[in-house]
């Protein structure tokens, strides 16, 4: 019955439900809505095999718990009790989950190639931060759990934090720095790409013009410069958000420890994180 009113969505006319042409649409219609659907699958079992994938999920659930928690915490303590469960096991989950991460570091310095010597030492600056930070919220996740002493946790939660803060200020410059040269590319070839189309008459490109083929490369650079900026842009805006929150532990006020600071800084941080590792923005 679902299918009948499904068809009689798509063909509105019985007429056009008979004729086999409209069969024929109907089943193009319905592949590609089932490649479609395929695809999102695909893209979300891509996304959750990532180990960053599954901390910004992870994530979400920790700082709208957090949230939930304190917009309840009145009207209701018992649920607003359960939303603080969730905040706690969420926020240590993630902690058991970076196990390892510090050392992580150590391959991206080798493997990655960098532009200028500028931009390699703010890498090497960055990650020596979130190295510092990784490494001691290892010990902040082993006090909390009751291996190690819990009085060591106020210590190494601050030195993590402080070494993360390091981290993301060196790296928020080079994300300023790539998109002040993107900008700065950018303008360059699109004058180059408005000489070329004033040239030459469009209409007299064929496929095999040399012309035809430096406009669809600049075209090209033109939208990757674009993708990079706004992949720039969502790093700002995570680290910006994780830099508050870890401001919270190393100079606490009453602004960046407010729980709503903390709880929007937080789902900014996972969401911004989201798009960055959701495998078509790669």
């Amino acid at each position: 019955m679902s299918r009948i009113l499904k068809r009689s969505n798509v063909f509105p006319t019985s007429s056009c439900m008979i004729d086999s042409s409209c069969s024929a649409s109907f089943c193009d219609v319905e592949g590609d809505c089932s490649k479609d659907r395929h695809q999102c699958r695909k893209t979300r079992v891509l996304f959750l095999a990532k180990r960053d994938g599954i901390d910004k999920v992870v994530k979400t659930l920790q700082y709208a718990g957090k949230l939930a928690h304190w917009s309840l915490e009145e009207r209701n303590p018992i649920l607003a009790a359960r939303y603080k469960n969730l905040e706690v096991a969420a926020g240590l989950s993630r902690k058991a989950h970076r196990a390892g991460r510090s050392l992580t570091g150590f391959s991206t310095l080798r493997s990655t190639t960098y532009p200028d010597l500028t931009i390699q030492l703010l890498t090497i600056f960055g990650f020596s931060g979130e190295m510092v930070y990784w490494l001691f919220d290892h010990f902040t996740w082993l006090s909390k759990v009751g291996v190690l002493n819990a009085g060591l946790a106020a210590k190494t939660i601050y030195i993590s934090s402080f070494g993360e803060s390091v981290g993301y200020i060196f790296f928020i410059t080079i994300d300023v720095i790539l998109i002040k040269r993107g900008m700065q590319a950018e303008a360059v070839y699109k004058k180059q790409l408005t000489k070329l189309e004033a040239s030459e008459d469009p209409t007299l490109m064929t496929e095999e013009s040399a012309t035809l083929v430096q406009v669809q490369s600049l075209k090209a650079k033109i939208s990757g410069i674009k993708m990079q900026r706004v992949m720039s842009t969502m790093s700002i805006i995570a680290r910006t958000s994780d830099l508050i929150i870890a401001l919270s532990v190393i100079d606490p006020n009453p602004f960046v420890s407010h729980t709503i600071t903390l709880g929007l800084s937080g789902l900014a941080s996972a969401w911004a994180g989201w798009h960055q590792q959701w495998p078509e923005s790669n």
